[in-house]
């Protein structure tokens, strides 16, 4: 037995070609990570959400960070940022100067306080801070015992759009936000379902954010679990993805659906066949299958039956 759930999209879709990416990723590459920056990137693609530039920016940037963190980290790089930031700071006391410094020797900011209010600790106590010291203080500059450091910290963290305790936190909070979401749409339609901790009591430990109790179809292919991701889909994250997730849930609870909230490459869309179908947004109609065989049922429903 079949019915249609009809729905109007909640948002813009977000699926690019390989080729208006690859343009994006072309622009990214001359830009920092200031908050300016996607301003400039708004305004050169204004027909893209910011929420997808933002996320497309982020990738790129980590993968250059990643490149070039290394060459940042030698102790004399280290010796010779922060003897320039105290020569500096205390000609200039009220001046951002972590902040340039990090620009112009192309590091996060984040990155760069993190770096140097770890060397001050170390002059300190004459020894290595521990990690929860350090990451208290860059959460809460104020316990800085140096009001001049404790600020330019500060500077740092709110000027940086990819690093950083306050991006943590916001992509903690945005992730969140659209696993409740989803959780929402799948209950204004009345589709049954467990969610992750409610799979994890369960004893899975490795699990995606939904499993359908009873399987749906959309466009034509079969869903049995539905991944959230508040985040754009790109050929690394999302190979990662693959490898570390989306195969192992297909294993174990069948074809899925995986929600890039902020898009994706659509060349990515390539595994319909296979099991794993991509989508920016909740589908706009699900069909709904009734009568779910044995196969096809959740594990609390089989669950059930061996009890």
């Amino acid at each position: 037995m079949l019915h249609t759930i009809d729905m109007k999209p909640t948002n813009t879709l977000m699926r690019l070609s390989r080729a208006e990416y690859k343009e994006i990723v072309r622009w990214t590459e001359k830009l920092r990570p200031t908050r300016r920056c996607m301003k400039i990137l708004k305004d050169k693609f204004p027909s893209h959400s910011q929420s997808t530039l933002l996320s497309i920016f982020s990738l790129e940037y980590q993968k250059w960070i990643k490149r070039t963190f290394s060459r940042h980290h030698v102790p004399d790089v280290i010796e010779s940022y922060y003897q320039r930031y105290l020569s500096e700071a205390k000609a200039q006391p009220t001046a951002p100067v972590l902040l340039e410094l990090a620009n112009e020797v192309d590091l996060s900011p984040a990155l760069m306080a993190r770096i140097i209010l770890d060397r001050f600790l170390q002059g300190q106590d004459g020894g290595m801070p521990s990690k929860s010291v350090l990451n208290s203080m860059l959460k809460e500059p104020s316990l800085i015992p140096d009001q001049i450091l404790a600020s330019n910290v500060y500077q740092c963290t709110i000027n940086d759009c990819c690093y950083g305790p306050l991006v943590d936190c916001i992509k903690h909070a945005i992730g969140h936000e659209h696993e409740v979401l989803l959780r929402e749409k799948l209950k204004e339609k009345n589709l049954s379902f467990l969610d992750e901790n409610h799979l994890r009591t369960m004893g899975y430990d490795k699990t995606p954010d939904i499993i359908l109790e009873v399987p749906v179809a959309v466009e034509g292919h079969i869903v049995h679990w539905i991944e959230s991701k508040a985040s754009f889909g790109d050929d690394q994250s999302h190979q990662t993805y693959l490898n570390e997730q989306f195969w192992s849930y297909w294993n174990r609870f069948g074809p899925g659906l995986v929600i890039y909230w902020y898009g994706f490459i659509g060349e990515l869309d390539c595994q319909r066949d296979r099991g794993i179908l991509l989508k920016d947004c909740f589908p706009t109609d699900i069909v709904t299958l009734c009568h779910a065989t044995q196969q096809d049922r959740s594990p609390e429903s089989q669950n059930k039956d061996k009890e």
